[in-house]
């Protein structure tokens, strides 16, 4: 069974695949429920959700992935709000903020909306949901830390407020000279609830028990979708909008085809990536959230696009969404994490493709030139005294390879299949020795 999760400021990606063997994606818009669906989803967990600037998840996409048997679970946010909806036809809901919902407790969407980051930087929340806001001086309350007519106050404070504004900061901005401000602010650093975050874990630990079991969704007859005008033109639009990407993506190949050798080059590396991916899925590997914004970083700053113009420019240029940019630097952080992870098994096979390309001859006759020259002067390379590393790895980095030091050489070192950095300034104290040739001096000068 294939399990897809939408989620975004509520739960990190990478706690939710702790919980759950899923893909995550961004939170869904209208019609990503239908895409997923027809990719091949058998289960389809439901958090985040857009609610302003982009059509929200329709309720006809979940009540169709319901009618193809595919068990649609909601919790937290836009998922308890269309679980609550929908939990009739079979949409299975979880969690306290869901139950509020269908009991009708609360019923507003500015109860769970939340003002976050861009995708870019995780959907980070920049303000608190009403529903943790709730939850947190409930507990209050329960502690003794508010009495009910101060809880009651500040709750008709914050449901005052634009949900963007929803802030701590922002809601006891107005009680600054309330004998019980300091009691609660510093009780707050730790007693505060996430209630969302809560019910995501929740939701996420019973579709992993579905999971596990094989069971199946509510034994709900499924509701037959009204194919209506509306329906129908979700679907044309989402299908005419893949048939066109693939499109033009032949296109490009085509292209490409005309140039074999540059052809060649890039099947070879599709292939290591296909392949990569592969392994990577199969071992269970992930790429964390750093290592994906440091292949971030390192790309934007490859291709130049320092200027958010300019990497709008580039992401249109390339048929790029956001999300679709973050995917692939994704995938190209965890080829990296499943080729690095190969060790002696690639470099059995690097040798191969050397031979196979006739340049390992060359290669070796170099080897061992610079190995004998070394013995000659009594200097093996990683057995000598330790240089000045900043000043060894200028000279090799911009002297040697006319380029600036990468941000992270621990990263470069692993990229090229070192150990540690160990390894790797003892590799270029060695070509530093040999580029001397008889030079006096024992280590590349400081440029200052």
């Amino acid at each position: 069974m294939t399990a897809v999760v939408f989620a975004g400021p509520t739960i990190s990606t990478g706690e939710v695949r702790n919980l759950l063997n899923a893909t995550v994606l961004p939170p869904a818009g209208q019609g990503d429920i239908y895409r997923a669906a027809r990719q091949g989803a058998t289960v389809i967990g439901l958090i985040d959700g857009y609610f302003e600037g982009v059509p929200s998840v329709w309720h006809k996409e979940i009540l169709w992935a319901l009618e193809q048997g595919i068990a649609v679970f909601g919790s937290a946010s836009m998922g308890a709000l269309r679980a609550a909806e929908l939990s009739a036809f079979g949409m299975v809901g979880t969690g306290d903020i869901y139950e509020a919902y269908a009991a009708g407790e609360i019923c507003d969407d500015d109860e769970v909306a939340v003002l976050h980051s861009p995708a870019e930087l995780g959907f980070a929340p920049l303000s608190e949901p009403m529903v943790s806001i709730r939850a947190t001086v409930a507990r209050a309350v329960d502690g003794a830390v508010l009495e009910a007519d101060q809880a009651a106050e500040l709750l008709r404070t914050a449901k005052q407020l634009f949900y963007h504004d929803r802030t701590w900061e922002q809601i006891l901005a107005g009680f600054a000279d309330a004998s019980w401000l300091d009691r609660f602010s510093a009780w707050l650093e730790t007693g505060r609830v996430d209630a969302k975050r809560e019910d995501a874990q929740k939701m996420l630990i019973r579709m992993a028990a579905f999971l596990e079991t094989g069971g199946k969704a509510v034994s709900i007859p499924p509701e037959k979708v009204e194919r209506s005008l509306a329906w129908q033109g979700l679907v044309r639009r989402i299908e005419a909008e893949a048939y066109s990407l693939r499109d033009a993506d032949l296109q490009v190949l085509d292209e490409l085809r005309l140039e074999p050798e540059r052809f060649g080059e890039f099947r070879t590396r599709a292939a290591v990536r296909c392949l990569a991916l592969e392994d990577a899925r199969r071992k269970g590997l992930r790429a964390d959230r750093q290592e994906v914004l440091e292949q971030l970083n390192s790309h934007r700053e490859t291709l130049k696009l320092f200027r958010s113009a300019d990497l709008k420019q580039w992401l249109a240029e390339n048929r790029l969404t956001a999300d679709g940019y973050e995917a692939l630097l994704g995938g190209a952080t965890l080829a990296g994490i499943a080729v690095n992870a190969l060790g002696e098994q690639l470099d059995l096979h690097l040798l191969a493709e050397l031979r196979q390309a006739g340049a390992y001859a060359q290669l070796k006759s170099r080897a061992v030139s610079k190995s004998q020259w070394l013995a000659e002067q009594n200097q093996p390379g990683s057995n000598q005294p330790e240089q000045d590393r900043v000043r060894l790895a200028l000279w090799y980095f911009e002297t040697r390879l006319q380029r600036e030091i990468p941000d992270n050489l621990d990263e470069y070192a692993s990229g090229i299949g070192l150990k540690d950095l160990d390894e790797f300034y003892a590799l270029i104290r060695r070509e530093f020795m040999y580029h001397q040739k008889g030079k006096t001096q024992s280590a590349p000068e400081s440029r200052g």
